[in-house]
């Protein structure tokens, strides 16, 4: 029997179960305990189809609590299996799947970045991540319809991203997003019930607020206001993959100029290198329906099984120098649906891939090209990364001292290079 190696994985965070399997040998499967329950770690596009089938793996009581309690919220469709799970996904489908809704979220969030970058001119210390944090959450509330008056956006953005930060430790961190994800429930439930009374469906937040589930009933204001930051959330924790731009262009220079020359194309090329190269989510959870087999290996029902996403995007079976920072790796070529899954593979329309993925191709891909343009100096900071903490972020946000700042058009037809798995 294996032995349990909850140790491990708070110490290793990122690398540790790219190590498991590593140690396992060649075939992208490995076994362990977590917390004294039965584990199996796979690693591969075929096993991101097995993991996504779900008469194989399903969700229901997959999260933990802590999870739920910060970076999901109870109840949320991230919980949920079979056709409750696809009922409640249509929301979130209708909302972010739409290429016009697409275009434009990302044409606002460019003009957010373009409003608020004069006023970093010869302010000492901008850090990146907390600005652009603010961007995506004025950008992302007045797209869907959600009322933010402009003193509230630091703190709304403050919350949004404590949310993200909090979930994977038992530290000050998490409590920061309990504390955080009660208030902004409380808030968005005041949201839908207002909006209920308005009427008000030709937004985001009428289309979460009038969303019924299987039974043909409403979400209570509470669920709503779950799913409704489970819009914003995600589409403001883009700040993360901001702030590792910041991080690339720092670190490989050159990369600025192919931006500024390179045009859209080169844009998305760098947008999916980034969510390739640098750590986001570290693995996919769920459970066994039943006793199942990979690769000769058995897996126990309601067994614990990991999705290896960092150590997939890292693979060198996949990826030509895997540790190499190149978006030319993705210039005239889109990533296979399960081959890139920094935000989950399978399908975004059947299955649990995150359906915004398109929207932080197209929100990075029209963000990057205004960083590279933008005249600043990096200030003597503390950069580093570390692998143990979950989410990984440049440890100083990124700070600039800005000098100067340009605009730039976001092409409405951004839309069509940001949706590569339809």
């Amino acid at each position: 029997m294996p032995f349990d190696d909850s140790v491990g994985l708070a110490v290793q965070g990122y690398s540790w179960l790219p190590g498991l399997l590593r140690r396992a040998g060649g075939a992208g499967v490995a076994r362990t305990r977590l917390l004294g329950q039965p584990v199996i770690g796979l690693r591969g596009p075929e096993a991101v189809r097995f993991f996504y089938d779900e008469s194989h793996v399903r969700r229901a009581g997959a999260v933990p609590e802590p999870v739920q309690g910060t970076l999901f919220g109870h109840g949320a469709v991230h919980t949920l299996d079979g056709g409750d799970h696809r009922n409640r996904k249509l929301v979130f489908l209708s909302a972010l799947k739409d290429p016009y809704r697409v275009a434009q979220l990302a044409e606002q969030a460019g003009r957010a970045w373009d409003a608020a970058a004069p006023g970093w001119v010869d302010r000492p210390g901008v850090v990146l991540f907390d600005e652009t944090a603010q961007i995506l959450t004025r950008a992302v509330c007045d797209w869907s319809g959600v009322p933010l008056a402009d003193p509230d956006a630091p703190r709304t953005a403050a919350d949004l991203t404590a949310m993200v930060d909090g979930f994977a430790t038992a530290g000050p961190r998490h409590w920061r997003a309990r504390r955080a994800r009660g208030r902004l429930e409380r808030w968005g439930a005041g949201l839908v019930e207002r909006a209920r009374a308005d009427g008000t469906t030709d937004s985001v937040l009428g289309l979460v607020a009038h969303h019924t589930d299987t039974d043909g009933r409403l979400l209570t204001p509470e669920l709503a206001a779950v799913e409704l930051l489970n819009v914003l959330r995600p589409t403001v924790a883009v700040a993360w993959f901001a702030a590792f731009t910041g991080h690339a262009l720092h670190r490989w220079p050159e990369q600025r100029d192919r931006l500024r020359a390179g045009g859209l194309g080169y844009a998305v090329a760098f947008a999916h290198e980034v969510r390739r190269f640098y750590p986001f989510a570290p693995f996919a959870a769920g459970r066994a329906v039943r006793d199942l087999s990979w690769r000769g290996v058995g897996i126990p029902a309601n067994a614990l099984v990991l999705l290896d996403i960092y150590g997939q995007n890292h693979d060198e079976t996949l990826w030509a120098g895997p540790y190499r920072f190149d978006p030319g790796r993705f210039v005239d070529r889109t990533p296979a649906r399960d081959e890139l899954i920094p935000q989950g593979g399978g399908d975004p329309y059947n299955g649990h891939r995150c359906p915004g993925e398109d929207i932080t191709i197209a929100l990075l891909a029209a963000l990057a090209p205004r960083l590279a343009r933008l005249d600043y100096r990096v200030p003597e900071q503390d950069l580093s990364i570390s692998l143990r903490r979950m989410p990984a972020r440049p440890r100083s946000g990124v700070v600039l001292d800005v000098t100067g700042s340009s605009r730039s058009s976001v092409p409405v037809e951004i839309v069509r290079h940001a949706e590569p798995y339809r």
